[in-house]
């Protein structure tokens, strides 16, 4: 695995372990407690936080899910065509990365949003040396439309776009504080896990990512890192190398 180095760079504030990382965030997330739709105030925490990632000299990739306005397979479950499904939530992580994009540069950050769906008149069509120029000028790149195709989960696109961007790790931001045994959010004597290799995931079925993203990581040698967003700069610490959350490892 090529990419910005895994040697520990000076961040201003403190050393980088990882200087190029891909941030995955769910569509649910942007919707706060609502449930549906995007939060203004949840939004903004997390462009404060892409900020400070910034600020210490990462070069950031972004992925969204659609989660909080369509989720494809849940559609096509209540007898949608599948095909149509995912394609409603392609564009509705294209409205997500637009919301997260308008919060940034309200924050002087430059940001570009680059899309596997072409709609020029409301964002960049997604060409990979493109994305690696933004991010070499320093502006944040949100990645929205998945990867373009039905059947492919906002995870696969995730690990797809951090492997065309040679990011040196994929920070899949959740709910929790990382990988659980079980679901602790019902079974309340799930065991955290703090760290555990990419195949055991596989082998255990562990819910971190979906089998086509874990497998990509695997084959490509690239880490992920599991977190919650709930503290203040966490993201920054693990990028750092510190134990926040659970690191799945090649």
């Amino acid at each position: 695995m090529t990419g910005a180095g895994n040697a520990a760079v000076t961040s201003g504030r403190r050393e980088l372990k990882y200087k190029r990382a891909l941030l995955k965030l769910s569509g649910e997330q942007l919707a706060g407690g609502n449930g549906f739709g995007i939060e203004p105030a949840v939004v903004e925490r997390l462009a404060e936080e892409i900020e400070s990632l910034v600020e210490a000299g990462v070069s950031l990739g972004v992925v969204i899910g659609g989660g909080n306005i369509v989720r494809g397979v849940q559609a096509s479950a209540r007898g949608m065509d599948r095909v149509s499904a995912d394609h409603m939530g392609m564009l509705a992580t294209v409205i997500n990365a637009l919301a997260l994009q308008d919060s940034l540069e309200h924050r002087k950050v430059e940001t570009r949003v680059l899309t596997a769906v072409r709609m020029e008149q409301v964002a960049e069509p997604y060409i990979r040396r493109r994305a690696i120029r933004h991010l070499e000028k320093g502006r944040v790149v949100i990645f929205a439309g998945g990867t373009g195709n039905p059947y492919f989960s906002t995870d696969s696109a995730a690990v797809l776009r951090g492997l065309e961007i040679d990011a040196d790790v994929i920070i899949k931001a959740t709910k929790v504080d990382g990988v659980f045994t079980a679901d602790p959010e019902t079974d309340p004597s799930a065991e955290f896990i703090p760290r555990i290799s990419l195949s055991d995931v596989i082998a255990r079925n562990l819910r971190v990512m979906d089998v086509a993203a874990i497998s990509l990581c695997r084959d490509n040698g690239i880490p992920i890192i599991v977190l919650g967003l709930d503290g203040e700069g966490t993201v920054e610490q693990a990028l750092c190398g510190e134990s926040v959350g659970t690191l799945v490892h090649p």
